[in-house]
Protein backbone atom coordinates (compact mmCIF):
# COMPACT_ATOMS: atom_id res chain seq x y z
CA UNK A 1 0.00 0.00 0.00
CA UNK A 2 1.37 3.33 -0.82
CA UNK A 3 1.65 6.15 1.78
CA UNK A 4 -1.46 8.13 1.91
CA UNK A 5 -0.60 10.70 4.55
CA UNK A 6 1.99 12.42 6.64
CA UNK A 7 1.71 12.51 10.46
CA UNK A 8 3.68 15.55 11.75
CA UNK A 9 4.93 16.28 15.18
CA UNK A 10 5.21 20.09 16.01
CA UNK A 11 7.97 20.91 18.20
CA UNK A 12 11.54 21.12 16.76
CA UNK A 13 9.20 19.96 13.58
CA UNK A 14 7.74 22.22 11.96
CA UNK A 15 8.01 24.70 14.64
CA UNK A 16 11.37 26.01 16.23
CA UNK A 17 10.45 25.48 20.16
CA UNK A 18 14.10 25.83 20.65
CA UNK A 19 14.70 29.15 19.33
CA UNK A 20 11.10 30.14 20.66
CA UNK A 21 11.80 28.90 24.13
CA UNK A 22 15.48 30.39 24.44
CA UNK A 23 14.49 33.91 22.86
CA UNK A 24 11.61 33.91 25.40
CA UNK A 25 13.33 33.14 28.19
CA UNK A 26 16.00 35.15 27.83
CA UNK A 27 13.93 38.22 27.69
CA UNK A 28 11.77 36.77 30.72
CA UNK A 29 15.05 36.91 32.73
CA UNK A 30 16.56 40.26 31.39
CA UNK A 31 13.10 41.53 32.62
CA UNK A 32 12.89 39.42 35.81
CA UNK A 33 16.73 39.42 36.84
CA UNK A 34 18.36 36.30 37.28
CA UNK A 35 17.61 34.21 39.86
CA UNK A 36 20.11 32.84 42.28
CA UNK A 37 22.13 30.14 41.73
CA UNK A 38 22.94 30.56 38.02
CA UNK A 39 26.02 32.19 37.35
CA UNK A 40 24.91 33.45 34.22
CA UNK A 41 22.23 33.63 31.39
CA UNK A 42 23.64 31.06 29.47
CA UNK A 43 23.86 28.67 32.18
CA UNK A 44 20.54 29.51 33.58
CA UNK A 45 18.69 28.85 29.63
CA UNK A 46 20.94 25.50 29.61
CA UNK A 47 19.11 24.61 33.07
CA UNK A 48 15.84 25.82 31.71
CA UNK A 49 16.07 23.06 29.45
CA UNK A 50 17.36 20.37 30.96
CA UNK A 51 14.52 21.16 33.27
CA UNK A 52 11.83 21.29 30.47
CA UNK A 53 13.12 17.66 29.20
CA UNK A 54 13.04 16.36 32.59
CA UNK A 55 9.01 17.71 33.58
CA UNK A 56 7.89 16.45 29.81
CA UNK A 57 9.44 12.95 30.12
CA UNK A 58 7.57 13.39 33.63
CA UNK A 59 4.45 14.08 31.78
CA UNK A 60 4.69 11.43 29.05
CA UNK A 61 4.97 9.25 31.82
CA UNK A 62 1.79 10.02 33.52
CA UNK A 63 3.49 11.37 36.25
CA UNK A 64 1.84 14.67 35.95
CA UNK A 65 -0.74 16.62 33.99
CA UNK A 66 -0.20 19.45 31.26
CA UNK A 67 -0.30 22.40 33.88
CA UNK A 68 1.80 20.43 36.63
CA UNK A 69 4.82 20.27 34.31
CA UNK A 70 4.64 24.08 33.69
CA UNK A 71 4.64 24.50 37.48
CA UNK A 72 7.51 21.62 38.15
CA UNK A 73 9.68 23.24 35.75
CA UNK A 74 9.23 26.92 37.29
CA UNK A 75 9.96 25.24 41.03
CA UNK A 76 12.90 23.35 39.92
CA UNK A 77 14.35 26.19 37.96
CA UNK A 78 14.00 28.63 40.67
CA UNK A 79 14.91 26.45 43.03
CA UNK A 80 11.78 27.41 45.42
CA UNK A 81 8.41 25.86 47.08
CA UNK A 82 5.97 28.59 44.82
CA UNK A 83 2.27 28.02 45.52
CA UNK A 84 0.09 27.17 42.08
CA UNK A 85 -0.69 30.54 41.62
CA UNK A 86 3.08 31.82 41.92
CA UNK A 87 3.92 29.24 39.82
CA UNK A 88 1.13 30.07 36.96
CA UNK A 89 2.22 34.09 37.01
CA UNK A 90 5.77 33.49 36.46
CA UNK A 91 5.05 31.10 33.74
CA UNK A 92 2.58 33.16 32.27
CA UNK A 93 5.05 36.34 32.28
CA UNK A 94 7.36 33.46 30.26
CA UNK A 95 4.78 33.18 28.06
CA UNK A 96 4.21 36.29 26.65
CA UNK A 97 8.03 36.45 25.45
CA UNK A 98 7.88 32.81 23.91
CA UNK A 99 5.07 33.85 22.50
CA UNK A 100 6.14 36.85 20.58
CA UNK A 101 9.43 34.71 19.39
CA UNK A 102 6.98 31.67 17.66
CA UNK A 103 7.83 31.25 14.18
CA UNK A 104 7.91 28.13 11.69
CA UNK A 105 11.21 26.56 10.06
CA UNK A 106 11.89 28.30 6.63
CA UNK A 107 11.28 24.94 4.99
CA UNK A 108 8.23 24.39 6.74
CA UNK A 109 5.34 26.17 4.35
CA UNK A 110 7.12 25.28 0.76
CA UNK A 111 7.24 21.49 2.10
CA UNK A 112 3.75 21.46 2.93
CA UNK A 113 2.88 23.64 -0.27
CA UNK A 114 4.57 20.68 -2.11
CA UNK A 115 3.25 18.04 -0.79
CA UNK A 116 -0.43 19.16 -0.56
CA UNK A 117 -1.77 17.90 -3.17
CA UNK A 118 -0.73 14.51 -3.06
CA UNK A 119 -0.72 14.00 0.52
CA UNK A 120 -3.14 14.03 3.28
CA UNK A 121 -1.55 15.74 6.24
CA UNK A 122 -2.54 15.55 10.03
CA UNK A 123 -0.50 16.48 13.65
CA UNK A 124 0.28 14.16 16.60
CA UNK A 125 2.20 16.18 19.40
CA UNK A 126 2.68 15.74 22.63
CA UNK A 127 1.62 18.49 23.92
CA UNK A 128 -2.06 19.85 24.73
CA UNK A 129 -4.85 20.93 21.89
CA UNK A 130 -5.39 23.77 23.22
CA UNK A 131 -1.84 25.01 23.19
CA UNK A 132 -1.18 23.14 19.81
CA UNK A 133 -4.05 24.20 17.86
CA UNK A 134 -3.66 27.75 18.83
CA UNK A 135 0.00 27.97 18.13
CA UNK A 136 -1.16 26.54 14.52
CA UNK A 137 -3.79 28.93 14.07
CA UNK A 138 -1.59 31.64 14.92
CA UNK A 139 1.26 30.45 12.61
CA UNK A 140 -1.20 30.07 9.85
CA UNK A 141 -1.09 26.80 8.72
CA UNK A 142 -3.97 25.06 10.98
CA UNK A 143 -5.51 24.50 7.83
CA UNK A 144 -2.84 22.82 6.05
CA UNK A 145 -3.77 19.29 8.68
CA UNK A 146 -7.06 17.20 8.72
CA UNK A 147 -6.26 16.82 12.27
CA UNK A 148 -4.30 17.72 15.35
CA UNK A 149 -4.55 14.70 17.54
CA UNK A 150 -2.32 15.61 20.99
CA UNK A 151 -1.66 13.44 24.07
CA UNK A 152 -3.36 15.18 26.74
CA UNK A 153 -6.60 14.71 25.63
CA UNK A 154 -5.79 11.41 24.36
CA UNK A 155 -4.28 10.10 27.80
CA UNK A 156 -1.39 8.13 26.24
CA UNK A 157 1.88 9.71 24.61
CA UNK A 158 4.54 8.85 21.94
CA UNK A 159 5.86 6.70 21.51
CA UNK A 160 3.00 4.43 22.86
CA UNK A 161 1.64 2.98 19.77
CA UNK A 162 -1.89 4.57 20.80
CA UNK A 163 -1.29 8.09 20.49
CA UNK A 164 -0.46 6.52 16.64
CA UNK A 165 -2.61 4.82 16.31
CA UNK A 166 -5.28 7.31 17.54
CA UNK A 167 -3.63 9.61 15.06
CA UNK A 168 -4.00 7.22 12.03
CA UNK A 169 -7.87 6.70 13.03
CA UNK A 170 -8.60 10.42 12.73
CA UNK A 171 -7.65 9.71 9.32
CA UNK A 172 -9.40 7.01 8.66
CA UNK A 173 -6.11 4.89 7.59
CA UNK A 174 -4.26 2.38 8.29
CA UNK A 175 -0.87 2.75 9.94
CA UNK A 176 1.12 1.09 6.90
CA UNK A 177 -0.22 4.07 5.23
CA UNK A 178 0.56 7.12 7.21
CA UNK A 179 4.41 8.22 7.63
CA UNK A 180 5.42 9.79 10.36
CA UNK A 181 7.75 13.10 10.76
CA UNK A 182 9.36 14.13 13.70
CA UNK A 183 12.94 15.22 15.62
CA UNK A 184 13.25 12.88 18.43
CA UNK A 185 14.57 9.26 17.11
CA UNK A 186 12.99 7.11 19.93
CA UNK A 187 9.99 9.04 20.84
CA UNK A 188 8.86 10.04 16.69
CA UNK A 189 10.61 7.95 13.93
CA UNK A 190 11.30 4.71 16.30
CA UNK A 191 7.97 5.04 17.92
CA UNK A 192 6.01 5.19 14.82
CA UNK A 193 7.82 2.12 13.71
CA UNK A 194 6.83 0.16 16.08
CA UNK A 195 3.26 1.18 15.72
CA UNK A 196 3.56 -0.09 12.01
CA UNK A 197 3.88 3.02 10.17
CA UNK A 198 6.74 4.81 8.58
CA UNK A 199 9.11 6.68 10.90
CA UNK A 200 11.10 9.63 9.58
CA UNK A 201 13.34 11.15 11.55
CA UNK A 202 13.95 14.65 11.09
CA UNK A 203 17.47 15.32 12.16
CA UNK A 204 18.29 19.10 11.84
CA UNK A 205 21.42 19.18 14.08
CA UNK A 206 23.19 16.36 11.80
CA UNK A 207 23.45 13.82 14.76
CA UNK A 208 23.26 10.76 13.34
CA UNK A 209 24.23 7.57 14.60
CA UNK A 210 20.43 5.50 14.36
CA UNK A 211 21.41 3.57 11.04
CA UNK A 212 18.37 1.46 11.66
CA UNK A 213 16.01 4.55 10.95
CA UNK A 214 15.26 6.59 7.83
CA UNK A 215 16.90 9.99 8.07
CA UNK A 216 16.58 12.90 6.85
CA UNK A 217 18.53 16.45 8.06
CA UNK A 218 16.06 19.07 6.36
CA UNK A 219 12.27 19.28 5.29
CA UNK A 220 13.00 19.97 1.87
CA UNK A 221 14.54 16.31 1.34
CA UNK A 222 11.47 15.11 2.54
CA UNK A 223 9.18 15.46 -1.19
CA UNK A 224 11.73 13.03 -2.80
CA UNK A 225 12.05 10.41 0.03
CA UNK A 226 7.72 10.29 -0.33
CA UNK A 227 8.18 10.17 -3.79
CA UNK A 228 10.93 7.57 -4.79
CA UNK A 229 10.10 4.11 -5.58
CA UNK A 230 13.70 2.64 -5.17
CA UNK A 231 14.88 3.49 -1.57
CA UNK A 232 12.28 4.66 0.24
CA UNK A 233 11.79 2.97 3.65
CA UNK A 234 15.90 2.71 3.16
CA UNK A 235 17.87 3.10 6.73
CA UNK A 236 19.55 6.73 6.88
CA UNK A 237 18.50 7.40 3.52
CA UNK A 238 19.80 11.37 3.57
CA UNK A 239 22.72 13.19 4.79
Amino acid sequence: MPIRAVLWDIDDTIFDYSGADRIGMRKHLETEGLPGGYASHEQALNAWKSITDVHWARMAAGETDFQGQRRGRVRSFLGRDLSDEEADSWFGRHTAHYEAAWSLFPDTVPVLDRLAGDFRHAVLSNSSIHSQDRKLRELGVRDCFEAVVCAVELGVSKPAAGAFHAACEALALDPHEVAYVGDEPDIDAAGAVAAGMTGIWLDRGGRGGRPELVRITALDQLPGLLAGNTRFGAPDTFG
